[in-house]
């Protein structure tokens, strides 16, 4: 029984029960039980589906195959996750927001300007809101540099220059196999991947960007790069596969230890050597890397110009081991660097020579510390327990979107785009 003298528990409804909507968001939402409950799901993948409902202990007129369902009637729960892909964002959103629920949007917003423009009117209409899951303003690492900026360690800023190393082997799970490979069913990789790091230039910067440029282009996973002696799926007699960075044997199979993890628990919801074994010879995650169906680039960089003569560039690849973010900001007396998976920042002040090292919480696990933050923020602002609007909100983060759009716009016509 409920004791009244308790707020009632804030109920949390998730469309989408992949990987960000059933691993990251409910599981961080449920370890606040009994202040969050979880009541529904609405997810197409059955076996996913019932998962997360015998996870969860959801009552069975609450587990839902279509999001449609799930919205037909009444508002069923204080809050909602939307984790589905891209594409699948603006409909279920918008609808959403007519029934005045608070959103948790998985990022990005959606796939094409006017689908974003289509969920800010309608939060503009909603008594709900709209908190994107720009995660990585809620860690450590990047709210410290965003603090020594603020206190002016370095001065007037004058230039970023940032790097997302999203490393081999995460690039081609991602983009060339998985979900993101194609711009038809997902978004452009530079929405894709890095709004996250728009938006942190965006914040860091702390001003409007005036003017975008960008190049890059699918350089390497191509079929005309394909070795010799490969075939279609690394388990089909690939002569190659032994001697491939890229191969999927290696990425799934090799060292597979049991558990129930990313990127296991993507290829297979539950991952067993069996399981993982079949989905490599039926499923696209067992694809050659360079016989895939994938269209999005996989290098870029960006150039940015923000008012008051702060420049920033912006580097994505692919062909990196780490799986990281870099960031060098320069000052008129004094620089940061920062290793985003080190965890390590280092402050250079050229007015005493002085040389800091901060040390903060490392991003070794992926963006856990930044999931857990942010869902404890969304959850403290619908408590009405956080002072000032979400740290990304939809406001907060439109421009991000209208950067990737630029830089998307300018690497396809070869020109530099001007923002208003």
């Amino acid at each position: 029984m409920h004791d009244a003298t308790e707020p009632a528990p804030l109920t949390v409804a998730i469309i989408g029960a992949g990987n960000r909507g059933a691993n990251v968001y409910a599981r961080w939402f449920a370890q606040l039980q009994p202040r969050v409950q979880i009541v529904a799901v609405a997810e197409p993948d059955p076996v996913r589906r019932e998962l997360f409902a015998a996870r969860h202990q959801l009552a069975a007129e609450y587990v839902f195959t279509d999001w449609r369902d799930l919205l037909r009637h009444r508002r069923l729960a204080d809050a909602l996750v939307i984790a589905t892909p891209d594409q699948l964002h603006v409909e279920p959103a918008v609808a959403a927001l007519e029934l005045g629920y608070h959103l948790l949007l998985e990022k990005p917003i959606a796939p094409t300007a006017a689908g974003v423009r289509a969920i800010a009117a309608a939060a503009g209409r909603s008594s709900g809101s709209v908190t994107v899951a720009h995660v990585l303003r809620y860690g450590p690492f990047f709210s410290t540099i965003k603090r020594l900026l603020a206190e002016g360690e370095i001065g007037e800023l004058v230039n970023i220059q940032h790097t997302e190393n999203i490393g081999y082997w995460h690039f081609a799970h991602s983009y060339v196999r998985g979900n993101w490979r194609r711009e038809d069913e997902s978004s452009s990789m530079i929405l894709a991947k890095a709004c996250h790091d728009l938006d942190l230039l965006r914040w860091l910067a702390g001003r409007p960007c005036r003017s975008v440029v960008s190049f890059g282009s699918l350089k390497h996973f191509r079929p005309e790069n394909a070795p010799p002696g490969s075939t279609a799926r690394c388990l089909a007699s690939c002569r190659v596969e032994r001697s491939c960075p890229y191969s999927a044997v290696r990425f799934y199979l090799d060292g597979f230890d049991g558990q129930d993890r990313w990127p296991h628990n993507v290829v297979s919801p539950q991952p067993t050597a069996a399981s993982l074994h079949q989905a490599l010879e039926n499923g696209p995650y067992g694809r050659c890397v360079y016989r895939s169906d994938n269209d999005v680039a996989d290098n870029q960089v960006v150039a940015l110009e923000f008012e008051g003569q702060v420049t920033a560039t912006l580097t994505v690849t692919a062909f990196s081991a780490d799986n990281t973010r870099t960031v060098h900001l320069q000052g008129t007396h004094g620089e940061i660097r920062g290793h985003l998976g080190d965890g390590l920042i280092t402050l250079n002040d050229f007015r005493t020579g002085r040389q800091q090292r901060i040390q903060v919480a490392s991003d070794s696990r992926g963006h856990q510390v930044e999931d857990e933050a942010l869902v404890r923020d969304f959850v403290a602002g619908l408590r009405g327990q956080r002072t000032g609007p979400a740290l990304t909100s939809l406001a907060a983060s439109l421009e991000s979107h209208e950067l990737a759009f630029a830089a998307e716009e300018s690497r396809r016509r070869g020109q530099v785009v001007q923002l208003r």
